[in-house]
């Protein structure tokens, strides 16, 4: 990088921070104060103010640990957004660092095995390598499986859905003990936000029929099936226009945050609000509300908000 991009670089990031840290006291989220629980008790942590790793520990210590989701001899499968073919600094992609910090607690609890899939939007093999998540995850222990395939889906039925009634799912998940969503916090050019529910279906085989057959009642309706155990949503660096994809560095603004919980629907809430959005506002968050897959109002929920 030549002077010129570095100081571009860095006036983006400095204007879109600013911007960002001007408006985070409006955002619920944040502005609230912690409610006051033992740790590992809480349904939702927001950590902001650190770099990736360290937000990312420090969030995990509030929620309890990695152990109080993973116990010893259990298969752990995570699902990174690891879709598209870009490097980590476009943000398209989960922040490797963290992917491959969460292998190893899953290994420290205890997990037999740790497995991370993606079935990506780009070429699958470019996506894993220059998003920088299958070495991330390889580093650390896990094994990052092929997902490009069609034999490697299961159709199974969902009970309850108003849509999307079966779905071809990715057969190590259907197979595994322990289930962790870690999506990056983006905006999305369908669906207005990309966070933990929409991040699912990265781990079906057919998505397009869920874009041909109502998008946010399908993404609700797949979380019928099956919940994660836990979401991380990486909000780090963020792409606030322009998503999923982005376009260059322009559409990233630098908000140094993360969130934890095991309700996707409080995380995807919560999500909404730092993008500057109601969750109300967002059909499928809505939608899992009324369908009582999870929570949309964060104030019924006991949060613990951490500012480093």
């Amino acid at each position: 990088m030549d002077r010129r991009q570095f100081l571009r670089k860095g006036f983006i990031y400095s204007t879109l921070g600013s911007l960002y840290a001007s408006t985070i006291g409006k955002i619920p989220l944040f502005a609230s104060r912690s409610t006051t629980s033992l740790s590992g008790n809480y349904d939702l942590v927001a950590v902001r103010g650190g770099e990736p790793l360290e937000l990312y520990r420090r969030a995990m210590d509030e929620m309890g640990g990695m152990g109080v989701f993973v116990k010893p001899g259990q298969t752990v499968v995570i699902k990174p957004n690891s879709s598209w073919d870009t490097p980590p600094e476009r943000a398209a992609n989960t922040n490797p660092e963290v992917v491959g910090a969460i292998v190893r607690d899953c290994l420290e609890a205890g997990a037999s095995r740790v497995l991370a899939f993606d079935n990506t939007c780009d070429n699958w093999e470019r996506s894993y390598e220059n998003s920088g998540v299958a070495d991330a995850v390889r580093s650390a222990g896990g094994q990052m499986l092929h997902a490009h395939l069609e034999r490697y889906y299961t159709e199974v039925s969902i009970q309850g859905a108003s849509r999307l009634s079966s779905a071809k799912v990715f057969e190590r998940l259907i197979n595994s003990d322990v289930f962790i969503n870690v999506p990056v916090l983006k905006h999305h050019g369908s669906t207005t936000v990309t966070i933990a529910m929409k991040n699912l279906m990265g781990v079906v085989w057919d998505r397009g029929y869920w874009h041909r057959n109502d998008l946010h009642q399908c993404i609700a309706d797949f979380c019928l099936y099956r919940k994660p155990d836990l979401n991380i949503v990486d909000a780090y660096l963020v792409m606030t226009q322009n998503g999923p994809r982005g376009t260059s560095e322009a559409d990233l603004s630098r908000m140094r945050s993360i969130l934890i919980s095991p309700d996707i629907v409080a995380v995807d809430a919560a999500g909404a609000l730092m993008l500057g959005h109601q969750p109300e506002d967002i059909g499928h968050i809505r939608i899992a509300s009324e369908m009582n897959i999870g929570k949309m109002d964060l104030d019924s929920l006991n949060i613990r908000r951490v500012a480093l």
